[in-house]
């Protein structure tokens, strides 16, 4: 039993110096993401954060008067470059972790 605590405590001090690490590594990431074959282009930091936002020209041409249709690829851009930076996050939890789930520790990362 107290094997198995002082496992727990080891692994607790292991993630407590490589957090900031991990989180930093994590905040430097840029995620980027595509909707409409292209047609819109999101860039995402590893804190969720949109940097940058790219319509091609022919697209956004070829979609004039219809501003519904290229909210709709910037919004599917954007979520889609936000879930590469929440699955990063996630898996680099689980590494951090050694697979361990552990409920709330999620919370920690941007």
């Amino acid at each position: 039993m107290f094997g198995d605590l002082g496992k727990l405590m080891k692994l607790a001090g292991q993630m407590k110096s490589k957090m900031p690490e991990v989180q930093a590594r994590l905040e430097a990431s840029q995620y980027i993401a595509e909707a409409g074959g292209g047609a819109v282009k999101a860039t995402v930091n590893g804190r969720l954060e949109l940097l940058e936002i790219k319509i091609d020209p022919a697209a956004a041409s070829s979609l004039a008067g219809d501003e519904e249709m290229l909210e709709d690829l910037v919004k599917a851009a954007v979520s889609a470059a936000q879930r590469q930076a929440a699955d990063a996050a996630a898996s680099a939890m689980k590494e951090l972790t050694g697979g361990l789930d552990i409920a709330g520790l999620s919370g920690l990362m941007p």
